[in-house]
């Protein structure tokens, strides 16, 4: 269920696929660093850096000298600012979108490369610097990267305006000012040739992706788009009176961190045009999650509860409000915002709100998840286990408020060598089926941050819950699950995806089965979350579908005719009606 904010933003999404190919960067570095570092053709690196700096000589010095000089960090901020200022005066035609493509190219190689050096680790080679060492890693060479991400994004722009043998010369020119940065940081000892493979790698990739979301003619710009509908209305949620007039009583749920005292003022401004007179504000703590919702349900009737917070505010407020029909509004205001997300709300708190209030009230599955250590608890979005919950389990507090969920990315790096876990699958009481993974995930709803669909099946009032196992099996495991992943977002919506349990994708490093009840038993103890918060270790998790058990305040759908339902895989469908008869129906359809 896409919405006009979605569609203005959708090309921008694609910059989120930055972090995955600093994963993949950083995965790199560890390999060479790590198990692959006594192999042919690392361990040939030392001799011929050796052989350079013996053979070096006054010219190839010059040269070299000129070469990373153009490539260092006060020689590409000057030439990207020079660059970007000329292309913003080109007389009544100033080039904006191609201005931020270089810029942001530049800053993005920058900050891949800046989170990479946060986890790799690799001594400078041991032969005599031409250059004052800095103290970062040698892998990978951000000197390389950047003179990828200036001159190559330079080349893309004369390639797109220029013609003939002049777009050959130019061209063909850029692109060789790389390579002999590349070959300058080996010869002036430097970096190891892995290095600055690494770095024309990482400044390849950026260009890539920034082009692909930025540049107008890649299939990126924005366009006519369809806007997903939502499950059928239930008067008295969202919608039903107009703006104004006056209505029942509303508990506001309000994480005090992620819900600043602004977009506190925002909300209760929404609330009011919409007749919310008597409002009731709680406080969400580390006790109580969701505050204490349940004691003012209690004290009188509630017509709405709106939660001001993220995931795990969400599904603690979701674990009271579950079954009893009271519609729940969110303002979403965490790092992640994953319900929101796949739900296609604005990400602004009180853009969300208003499309809620002005909208349906619609019927939405949860899933009740219970293991060893664990008390019986609902979620509405993802339950997991080993490499994602240990992610979760390590990410920053501090990253994740200054960083976002970047925060977890970093925190992923950290997790990118753990073994396996071998475990045992059980769905709807069948066989139990053995395999061996990195991760298990259990889904409500399917997407990640930018649209990655991580389990293009699921769809919020399916009736059943989708899992996916990830177990990639080295660099190229890793890189065909991203690819398979990434390929999938360059429209801004997923593929259509075959059904059926044991599916297999990206050669094997991902599994994908559906049931409505799934038992995971773990060989030994593994981390677990739920909704993007950590819960204790353990052996076993089982969770079950409650279709439709939660109402959800969304827009009102733009077309006119029956109301669909979005799913992971950003098709259209038929909405269900309401509760469990119409959540089967549906999968019966299906």
């Amino acid at each position: 269920m896409s919405n006009a904010h979605d569609a203005d933003i959708r090309p921008g999404r694609l910059l989120l696929l930055l972090p995955l190919q600093a994963a993949g960067v950083a995965g790199l570095g560890l390999l060479v660093t790590g198990p692959l570092a006594g192999r042919w053709p690392l361990s040939a690196e030392d001799g011929l850096n050796r052989a350079l700096a013996a053979g070096r000589g006054v010219p190839a010095t010059t040269f070299s000298d000129a070469a990373s000089l153009l490539a260092g960090t006060g020689s590409v901020i000057v030439l990207t600012l020079l660059a970007c200022v000329a292309l913003l005066c080109v007389p009544h035609a100033p080039r904006w979108r191609e201005a931020a493509f270089l810029a942001v190219s530049v800053a993005a190689q920058s900050a891949v490369f800046v989170l990479v050096t946060m986890v790799v680790e690799r001594p400078r080679p041991d032969v005599p610097h031409l250059d004052g060492a800095p103290p970062t890693s040698s892998f990978p060479s951000g000197h390389v990267g950047a003179s990828v991400a200036l001159f190559g994004g330079l080349a893309v722009l004369a390639a797109a305006r220029l013609r003939g043998a002049r777009r050959t010369v130019v061209v063909g020119l850029l692109l060789l000012l790389p390579l002999a940065v590349a070959g300058s940081r080996v010869y002036r000892g430097m970096h190891h040739p892995s290095d600055v493979v690494a770095g024309l790698l990482n400044g390849a990739c950026t260009l890539l992706v920034v082009g692909y979301a930025l540049l107008p003619g890649t299939g990126a710009a924005p366009g006519p788009t369809a806007r997903r509908g939502v499950p059928a209305v239930r008067p008295g949620g969202g919608g039903g009176k107009p703006s104004g007039t006056p209505r029942g009583r509303v508990v506001v749920v309000r994480h005090p961190h992620a819900c600043g005292s602004e977009t506190a003022a925002s909300v209760r401004a929404v609330l009011r045009r919409h007749g919310y007179a008597d409002q009731v504000w709680a406080q969400t703590s580390a006790d109580e999650p969701c505050g204490p919702l349940a004691a003012h349900m209690a004290e009188a009737d509630t017509s709405l509860v709106v939660v001001c917070g993220g995931d795990g505010t969400v599904r603690a407020c979701a674990e009271v409000l579950a079954g009893t029909g009271i519609p729940l509004a969110i303002a979403p205001c965490g790092t992640g915002n994953l319900l929101a997300r796949n739900l296609g709300l604005p990400s602004d708190p009180a853009a969300a709100l208003q499309g809620a209030l002005s909208g349906q009230s619609v019927g939405l599955d949860v899933g009740r998840v219970d293991g060893d250590g664990l008390t019986p608890t609902r979620f509405v979005v993802m339950a997991g286990a080993g490499f994602d919950a240990a992610m979760v389990r390590d990410a920053s507090d501090r990253l994740k408020e200054r960083l976002g969920w970047v925060a977890y990315v970093v925190a992923a790096l950290r997790h990118l060598r753990d073994p396996r876990m071998r475990l045992s699958i059980r769905l709807d009481g069948g066989a139990p089926l053995e395999r061996r993974a990195r991760m298990a995930v259990i889904g409500n709803v399917g997407s990640l941050q930018g649209g990655l669909p991580l389990l293009p099946d699921a769809r919020p009032d399916s009736g059943r819950l989708e899992l996916v196992l990830l177990d990639p099996r080295g660099p190229g495991g890793w890189l065909a699950a991203a690819g398979h992943l990434a390929s999938r977002t360059k429209s801004g919506s997923a593929r259509p995806a075959p059904g059926g349990s044991g599916r297999r994708a990206a050669h094997g490093a991902l599994e994908y089965f559906s049931a409505a009840r799934i038992e995971l038993r773990f060989a030994r103890a593994q981390p677990r979350e739920l909704d993007g918060d950590a819960f204790p270790a353990g052996r076993t998790v089982t969770a079950e579908v409650e279709p439709g058990a939660l109402r959800v305040c969304l827009p009102a759908p733009v077309r006119d005719g029956t109301p669909e339902v979005p799913a992971a895989d950003g098709t259209e469908r038929p909405a269900v009606t309401d509760g469990a008869q119409g959540a089967a129906a549906l999968a019966a359809g299906d």
